[in-house]
């Protein structure tokens, strides 16, 4: 299938890539998007490309990009919001029976989209998490302290919250609630809503270009603090249990 031309008969995949001064990997990133997809006739695609208020120059790129290719989507957020915003924008502005969000570093791979919509033909959330991780000791130690942590706290049953390689079934979105830092628990809010998640081991490459956004004083402290919250949340979070919808006269 060509680039940008859907088949109404075809399951769209919608992929989802937070970025935010990326400038350098965008390009390559998208590349490797579209040759994963080159190799799965059996699904049509877009790309949202969601700027989360860069100032490099990442927004150029992204423009020049949609210019270019049809199947890409360029959203841009007013000022930077972080990464579970630039998510959510994209998430919620996609079209696809499936959704997969990855990193916009080019740590995450493409390469595993084609098992996470083998998974998603049986599940309704697939986490990666990374097996072999290629990172600076301080990201590597943060996050997992935070991952025991939060697993103790919240019991959500996924081992790496942080990884960016996800994906998820359409009707899986209705139940992320937006707020910073839903990025990193929403298997919790999967689980509530009694919804079906997987995980699989997914590719971990280290940064080439461009400067990591995260370390103890962004990732670990916020990510505790946030636990509270998110506990105080799943206790409150309401899914309807509609027993019948009443006909109309």
């Amino acid at each position: 299938m060509s680039d940008g031309n859907l088949d109404t008969h075809t399951p769209l995949v919608s992929v989802v890539v937070p970025l935010f001064n990326e400038e350098e990997n965008v390009a390559r990133l998208y590349e490797q998007i579209a040759a994963v997809f080159a190799c799965l006739p059996g699904y049509a695609h877009e790309v949202l490309l969601v700027n989360d208020g860069s100032t490099d120059g990442t927004r150029a790129a992204i423009d020049g990009l949609a210019s270019a290719h049809p199947a890409v989507r360029a959203v841009h957020l007013a000022r930077n919001q972080g990464q579970s915003a630039a998510l959510y924008a994209g998430m919620t502005r996609s079209r696809g029976d499936y959704i997969l969000t990855i990193d916009g570093d080019l740590q995450n791979d493409p390469a595993d989209f084609p098992r996470f919509l083998e998974l998603l033909g049986e599940y309704d959330c697939v986490c990666g998490y990374r097996a072999d991780r290629h990172d600076s000791l301080v990201r590597k130690v943060s996050s997992k302290v935070a991952n025991r942590v939060r697993d103790w706290v919240l019991r959500d049953g996924v081992r790496d919250s942080g990884c960016g390689a996800k994906g998820f079934r359409r009707a899986c979105v209705a139940y992320l609630p937006p707020f910073n830092g839903l990025h990193r628990f929403v298997a919790v809010f999967i689980r509530a809503a009694a919804l079906r998640l997987a995980e699989t081991p997914v590719t971990h490459h280290a940064r080439q270009f461009g400067v990591s956004k995260y370390g103890i004083g962004n990732r670990l402290w916020r990510g505790l603090y946030d636990l509270v919250g998110v506990r105080w949340l799943r206790r409150r979070f309401v899914v309807p249990a509609v027993e019948e919808e009443a006909a109309r006269e």
